[in-house]
């Protein structure tokens, strides 16, 4: 009794239940007797005389006869009739051993001569089955019986020989570096020959975590691959993640791959189909601002198998089973708007309108086995050999992934439809359940700019340190988040939650410890340089204050002075080397009372003015008249901090900022009659179940039902208040639900156009579904531009029909604008925002607040996900924020600005001589044209523009490059090494 009670849960079913209901979708009821049922199907299946299929089904065996063309006996049977240009009547007889049991009118009507390409590749999950070590290991077997299974099938017909795509190139990397010679050499006689594809992306990213330069630089081994081994990089493959940020294309045409599939899990969390997602064809033309260009095929079943598409249809079970099941699947492709229906999956979610696919041509994915990470199997290539004898069509091609790419450029190019812009990921919410690692894999990012064009400055080439922290930043980023079931904490298999989390984040903060690291080192190589070039001076000390931005700016640097450098009880003071003025400065004494196991000294704080992009300026420490100016305690009742541009007030009584007063342009910046205050703390915890596999998927909030719980910050205490020679800081301390407290620092720095907002957060780990938003309520015009990965999106701008549409993952910033004024608002570690609302975390995602188009709120981290994401996160976690604001300025370049000051930061490099008082190292004329590092290769540039532009490039000692870069297109100006 209690098997039948032990049934499987939420709604999922099995592949039976999958394919029964292909099967009752692509057929028709025309007898009905007696609780007797026969259905029929006319499906593409041809002969190699000229004849076509009528499938029919019955609940007993029958005869089943086409009167006058065809019978079998059976309950499944195949009936095969002339080839027809159009439609004919037939009559369906169906007989017992009494006589016919009932008859009908059928209709056979043409079919379409389908060409498949079965595509054998395994989904590489980074973990989720296993943990990685393991599962890495695994994908190395995978390729030793590629080649087994490809030299097995050697004389076959060509069409039935294994073929095996690498899905994600890591794996193949690994192998050709631990493989014995004979082996490497007939992997790459077999990727010469097409029988092995390696494709472009390494593993399959959330490519909206990654910097542009670290797209880029993923796809730096294509090159390499030809070089050594002979064979090209022509087609990528994007698997599982449901999105893809615009930059992806600019750079796999920069790697000249200009093919990519795409297979997006929705996995009941996404909605593409109520966003335009209809208008989205299977194979088409994705196109960046730049004009780039590359050829998509998108599998796009909105409720259901995506990679799983070959295994569903039984290409890993049997020739039988796949002879029931594609003809079937083929039809529906070319009959209905999707191939199976909402419910087959046990997903949320409508069917919507969509036209059937028009073409005869498939790409169609396989793996080995009905899981991810599933080794190659001889089944498919068997099934394919074995049909291609019995049906003329389809045709089954066993096919590496371009070979379809080929296929569909030659015949259909022109006709496909061009989608531009960016393909915004429906998972991205899974990047704030690991908040804290997020965080520091974004520090590194901007780190490892800084850090290379340091040691390229140094004449150091430090390019393949820094590859390797950018593969490590990469590796975090993989999509795999997290094991099958991440709140277990096996050691192997789908429960080792535990054990994955711990290496997946500990790679997260190596990542950041290694760029932090190298720009030690480049600090320190540069500041070598420098100190080679200068003469003895009479200054106790110098510093070559470096601006890493690429705009002249007046910034506050941070810098470190030994105590056997300069004495902690001389009297200092800072002079600007250009002018000879003595700049403000604030000494934070290290005592060794309080660190002794730190370096002793001074961390010296000073507000550097007007410092040209990619500059240094020497600030030189001369002796003071007396010790630096002990802080000014200011008044705390009042909550208020200046400085010459900005006056920031902050209300205890409601814990969040009440104004922003930007006094150059006599503004208020805050929207005092938001939903939410400027920087309050918002937590919604959600009334659902943690620890249940998949469960977000299956569950559907059409209203505010399943927010169970919002709270705000409360307890506001002012802990500090103080003036010192640079500015002014403010810090506030609050109580709040899921954190043991949320600390509040709010900083102006003098001549400095930008407030800069820090928030530290000790989260409380718990498994209920949560989030945390941290509100920024703005009094101007809606958003008009946001950073993204590669581009610049905006209420204008295109983007890819079906994209996710209620939250934004973004680089560093998004702008505001009105007729009077424009505002920028940048973030350093949290990329998630959702514009004007808070929106339930459940699909179809509504919205839980009227909307405020000047809002902005930061989705700072949250734990929603049942799989593959960790399932709760705690520990001190800090959020950077930064405010500015200007009449007239063009959006996109004060988001460029202010983004700035958090990632690209002064360097303050000690030197002990006395070089030129400032040098320019690189300039552009252009002032939507970004430097965005130095290195070995040449100078690295980004535009913001909407239009193609022309620049100019300009670097002491080298002749002046003038470069047309594409809308938001990147370049490298070469040949400019020290």
């Amino acid at each position: 009794m209690t098997s039948r009670l032990l049934q499987r849960s939420l709604g999922s079913p099995d592949y039976d239940g999958i394919r029964q209901a292909l099967r009752d979708d692509t057929s028709t009821p025309v007898i009905s007797v007696r609780g007797l049922e026969v259905r029929v199907a006319v499906l593409p299946l041809f002969t190699h005389d000229g004849r076509q299929a009528v499938r029919v089904s019955s609940t007993e065996p029958l005869t089943h006869v086409l009167v006058g063309v065809d019978s079998a006996s059976g309950s499944d049977v195949t009936l095969l009739v002339p080839e027809v240009d159009a439609p004919r009547a037939l009559t369906l007889e169906c007989r017992d051993e009494a006589g016919v049991v009932g008859s009908a009118r059928i209709t056979v009507t043409p079919q379409r001569k389908w060409h498949v390409f079965v595509v054998h590749h395994s989904h590489l999950d980074i973990g989720y089955t296993d943990p990685q070590g393991t599962v890495l290991r695994h994908h190395l077997d995978y390729l030793d019986a590629a080649l087994r299974l490809a030299e097995e099938t050697a004389s076959w017909p060509d069409d039935a020989k294994f073929r095996w795509t690498v899905e994600s190139s890591m794996p193949a990397l690994r192998w050709l570096e631990h493989r014995p010679k004979e082996m490497v050499d007939s992997f790459a006689a077999l990727a010469r020959a097409g029988s092995i594809e390696v494709t472009a992306l390494p593993f399959q990213l959330h490519t909206e975590a990654c910097s542009t330069e670290e797209l880029h630089r993923q796809l730096r081994f294509t090159t390499q691959l030809e070089r050594r081994y002979g064979f090209a990089t022509r087609s990528a493959m994007h698997t599982d993640v449901p999105g893809a940020v615009v930059g992806l294309v600019d750079a796999l045409s920069a790697a000249g791959v200009r093919y990519l599939a795409a297979a997006h899990n929705w996995a009941g969390r996404s909605v593409p189909y109520l966003h335009g997602g209809d208008k989205l064809t299977r194979p088409f033309r994705w196109r960046a601002p730049s004009g780039n260009e590359i050829l998509v095929w998108f599998t796009d079943t909105p409720h259901g198998m995506a990679y799983m598409e070959g295994n569903t249809v039984g290409l890993t079970d049997s020739y039988e089973l796949a002879d029931d099941l594609l003809p079937r699947y083929l039809s529906a492709l070319a009959t209905r708007g999707y191939p199976y229906g909402p419910g087959t999956f046990g997903w949320q979610g409508p069917d919507a309108p969509k036209e059937p696919y028009e073409l005869d041509v498939l790409h169609l994915r396989v793996q080995g086995a009905h899981a991810d990470n599933a080794g190659p199997s001889i089944v498919p290539a068997t099934i394919a050999r074995r049909w291609n004898e019995q049906w003329a069509y389809p045709r089954l091609r066993s096919a590496v992934n371009s070979d379809f790419f080929e296929h569909v450029e030659e015949r259909y190019h022109d006709r496909l439809a061009v989608h531009e812009g960016d393909w915004t990921d429906w998972w991205a919410d899974g990047l704030g359940s690991g908040a804290r690692p997020l965080g520091y894999v974004r520090r590194a990012q901007s780190a490892l700019r800084v850090a290379e064009t340091l040691h390229t400055l140094a004449g150091v080439d430090a390019t393949e340190q820094v590859d390797a922290a950018y593969d490590k930043v990469a590796l975090f980023n993989e999509h795999t988040w997290g094991a099958a079931n991440p709140w277990e904490d096996a050691e192997e298999a789908g429960d080792s939650g535990g054990l994955q989390w711990t290496r997946k984040s500990s790679g997260a903060y190596d990542a950041q410890d290694d760029a932090a690291d190298l720009l030690h080192a480049g600090i320190r190589r540069f500041a070598a340089a420098l100190s080679e070039t200068g003469v003895e001076g009479g200054a106790l000390a110098s510093f070559a204050v470096f601006n890493p931005g690429t705009r002249a700016r007046t910034d506050v640097v941070r810098a470190f002075l030994p105590r056997d450098v300069v004495g902690v009880d001389v009297p200092i003071a800072l002079v600007d080397a250009r002018t000879g003025a003595t700049l403000p400065h604030h000494e934070e004494f290290v005592d060794p009372d309080d660190w002794p196991t730190r370096p002793i000294g001074r961390h010296i704080h000073a507000v550097v003015p007007d410092i040209s992009g990619y500059s240094y300026v020497r600030v030189d420490v001369v002796p003071g008249e007396s010790q630096a100016p002990e802080p000014v305690e200011l008044d705390q009742a009042s909550g208020v901090i200046e400085n010459e541009l900005y006056r920031v007030a902050y209300d205890v009584r409601e814990g969040y900022v009440s104004s922003i007063f930007d006094k150059r342009a006599g503004r208020e910046l805050v929207n005092g009659d938001a939903a939410a205050g400027f920087g309050q703390y918002v937590y919604d915890r959600y009334a659902t179940a943690p620890h249940f596999n998949h469960l977000s998927g299956h569950v559907g909030a059409h209203d505010r039902t399943l927010l169970g719980d919002r709270a705000i910050g409360t307890h506001a205490t002012i802990k500090e208040a103080r003036r010192t020679a640079v500015g002014e800081k403010l810090v506030v301390e609050l109580r709040g639900k899921g954190v043991d407290w949320i600390r509040t620092t709010i900083e102006l720095h003098h001549g400095v156009p930008r407030v800069d907002l820090t928030y530290q957060l000790a989260k409380q780990g718990t498994p209920a579904k949560e989030a945390v938003f941290l509100a920024f309520p703005f009094a101007t015009g809606p958003a008009t531009a946001w950073e993204l990965t590669g581009g610049v999106g905006g209420p204008g701008v295109p983007r890819v029909p079906g994209s996710a549409e209620y939250m934004l993952p973004i680089r560093h910033w998004i702008a505001f604008e009105d007729p009077e004024l424009t505002v920028a608002w940048a973030t350093l570690e949290a990329p998630l925002v959702q514009l004007g609302t808070i929106h339930m975390p459940y699909a179809p995602f509504p919205p839980t607040l009227d909307q405020e188009d000047g809002t902005v709120y930061s989705w700072a981290l949250n734990n929603i996900w049942d799989t593959n994401f960790p399932a709760q996160q705690q520990g001190e976690t800090t959020f950077r924020y930064a405010v500015t604001s200007e009449p007239g300025a063009l959006p996109r370049r004060l988001g460029a600005a202010v983004a700035s000051g958090l990632t690209e930061p002064f360097v303050g490099a000690l030197i002990t001589d006395s070089p030129a008082s400032e040098e320019t190292y690189v300039s552009v004329d252009h002032p939507d044209v970004l430097v965005t590092s130095l290195g070995w290769d040449g100078v690295r540039l980004q535009s913001l523009a909407a239009e193609p532009v022309e620049v100019r490039v300009s670097r002491p000692g080298h002749e002046t490059a003038e470069v047309t870069l594409p809308a938001c297109g990147v370049a490298v100006v070469r040949g400019t090494r020290q």
